[in-house]
């Protein structure tokens, strides 16, 4: 306990312990049953509050966040969410994993090195954005995906925010709550047909301010990396 109070501030500890008391309140009243959404959820905010502090831990539980999200998407016909993150968030959280335990900042292995990407590779991103938005749309089609505009909106956020992440760029946290508006409008729709979503809408909710004080935090982590 000591460590972990050593570790995180009081205001990420707040923030972790809002989220899962905000996420287990929600699943009680909504749904009860479907644990599979309670432990993604979970995993989720912790991956995020580790993610917010730049260490690789935060990866690992991205990975398996990213297959139990999935398994849940697959079971509304949000194929474009499993194909997203079963094909493209989940390979990309293992190397980032493996970028950021092979950049720790200054040795410390549970703190990235924070960097910077170039005018040309914002350029390369863009383009290649671009082509998998494409390639995904007509995937997704023809899979005949439910609610497919904005599914296709959510590959584009998710790969900007996993190329981010390999990346350590900052931005990343800003792309991943672009995403999650996506998300939240993606599971409205799909609980105004099974109420048991609503608690996956509370969940990025509860993701979308998390990435939100990810990207400050990541902003302050590099002003101070830089001034050492």
């Amino acid at each position: 306990m000591k460590k972990i109070t050593g570790y995180f501030s009081m205001g990420e500890i707040i923030l972790w312990c809002s989220s899962v008391l905000l996420i287990l309140i929600s699943f009680l009243i909504f749904d009860g049953k479907g644990f599979l959404t309670l432990s993604a959820s979970l995993i989720g905010v912790t991956s995020l509050i580790f993610c917010a502090k730049g260490n690789p831990i935060g990866q690992l539980l991205m990975v398996a966040f990213s297959i139990i999200y999935g398994i849940i998407s697959y079971s509304f016909a949000y194929y474009g969410e499993m194909i997203t993150y079963l094909g493209m968030t989940m390979p990309m959280a293992v190397f980032s994993l493996i970028s950021w335990l092979k950049n720790p900042y200054n040795g410390n292995k549970s703190e990235v090195a924070v960097n910077y990407i170039s005018g040309k590779e914002v350029c390369f991103m863009v383009i290649l954005t671009i082509a998998v938005t494409v390639i995904f749309y007509y995937i997704l089609k023809a899979f005949d995906t439910a609610n497919l505009f904005p599914s296709t909106i959510s590959v584009t956020t998710s790969f900007i925010a996993v190329y981010l992440t390999f990346r350590r760029c900052p931005q990343f946290a800003l792309a991943y709550a672009a995403n999650d508006i996506i998300l939240i409008i993606l599971w409205s729709i799909a609980s105004t047909e099974n109420s048991r979503y609503i608690s996956v809408v509370v969940c990025f909710a509860a993701f979308l301010v998390n990435d939100i004080y990810g990207y400050i935090s990541w902003q302050r982590m590099a002003k101070r990396q830089l001034s050492q």
